[in-house]
């Protein structure tokens, strides 16, 4: 799977992380209670098209998408979420919905929620439903060099 690279990814350029290992979970709610991890550290990957292109949305898996405020924060014409089917070979040695938020690696522009700028910590899917990665948000901003725009809302179960 993806996680041996990941890992010699984030070696190669001096991040400290933890790989946490869970019971197999889906939803980002699901993964936040397995990992004992809290649901706004959570940064969930959602594959969207962007005037025609693929790129990546992540966000707290505490939140949705407003696809128009992704829109004006993309400057894109167009925007829409991208199908399992339309993405699933862009994502090779991951477990489908299991995509780490490292766009550049695959690609794709990588677009982060602001509300997830605010965390220390973030978590996430390291390519399989079982394992996650938790690293400084410091850490990933740096490596991926996103671009932080305003995109989502908190859920009615969430708040």
């Amino acid at each position: 799977m993806i996680i041996r690279k990941l890992q010699d990814y984030l070696d190669a350029n001096n991040v400290r992380y933890v790989i946490l290992s869970h019971s197999l979970a889906f939803t980002a709610q699901e993964v936040a209670a397995s990992a004992h991890v809290p649901g706004q550290e959570i940064a969930k990957t959602v594959v969207f098209w962007m005037d025609g292109a693929m790129a990546l949305a992540v966000l707290p898996g505490s939140r949705m998408i407003d696809f128009t405020l992704l829109k004006k924060g993309a400057v894109a014409k167009d925007v829409e979420i991208a199908a399992e089917s339309e993405f699933s070979d862009a994502f090779p040695q991951c477990e489908l919905g299991a995509m780490p938020p490292f766009g550049h690696l695959f690609g794709m522009k990588t677009f982060v929620d602001a509300s997830l700028a605010d965390d220390k910590e973030i978590a996430f899917n390291a390519g399989t439903h079982r394992e996650l990665v938790r690293m400084r948000y410091a850490d990933y901003e740096r490596l991926t060099d996103p671009t932080i725009v305003r995109f989502s809302f908190m859920t009615k179960s969430a708040a």
